[in-house]
């Protein structure tokens, strides 16, 4: 089982919005994938009871049932799991990023998610899992991602060579 933990500790960078559309395109692809939701506010979890679909699974739980909920997505033969954690969460964030194989950081390319994105690299550093920056939310026409980019670049993490644009159908 493949397991993806997205991580910010900045709040409104996009993780549960990232999250989810990996996943759904995961299980498009044919993969069984889940999505655990380590967020109190449960965005991925209300979303997973407004759809018709039953995939992707979203499960609800505290960081401390991390491990137990990863083993049951194991037993039900999930080929990719995705951890969605909660801003300024450390504990959520450091054991998803212990059992994660790779953790993802969305961005967006604005000032305040550039000066947060030290604080979770710090965090995600302390472990040995490798780490991609995606950058989020980027306007369809500019500069302003290749600039964050390469801002991003300097602080010695590796950035998605894929941005996602800005989109009104992503909310």
């Amino acid at each position: 089982m493949q397991t993806v933990a997205v991580i910010s500790q900045k709040g409104g960078s996009g993780k549960t919005t990232l999250a989810l559309h990996l996943a759904v395109a995961s299980q498009a692809a044919g993969r069984n994938t889940a999505v655990i939701d380590l967020d109190p506010q449960a965005s991925a979890a209300k979303w997973s009871d407004r759809r018709e679909n039953d995939v992707p699974v979203v499960l609800s739980a505290h960081a401390s049932r991390l491990s137990n909920e990863m083993e049951r997505a194991r037993k039900a033969e999930c080929d990719i799991l995705l951890l969605d954690t909660a801003p300024h969460s450390d504990s959520a964030a450091l054991e998803a990023t212990k059992l994660a194989e790779l953790v993802l950081i969305p961005c967006r390319p604005a000032i305040l998610d550039m000066e947060a994105i030290s604080n979770t690299l710090d965090l995600v550093r302390t472990q040995s899992t490798p780490v991609c920056v995606v950058m989020n939310a980027v306007a369809p026409q500019g500069n302003e991602a290749r600039e964050a980019a390469e801002a991003i670049a300097e602080l010695d993490a590796p950035v998605c060579s894929v941005h996602l644009v800005n989109r009104v159908a992503f909310s």
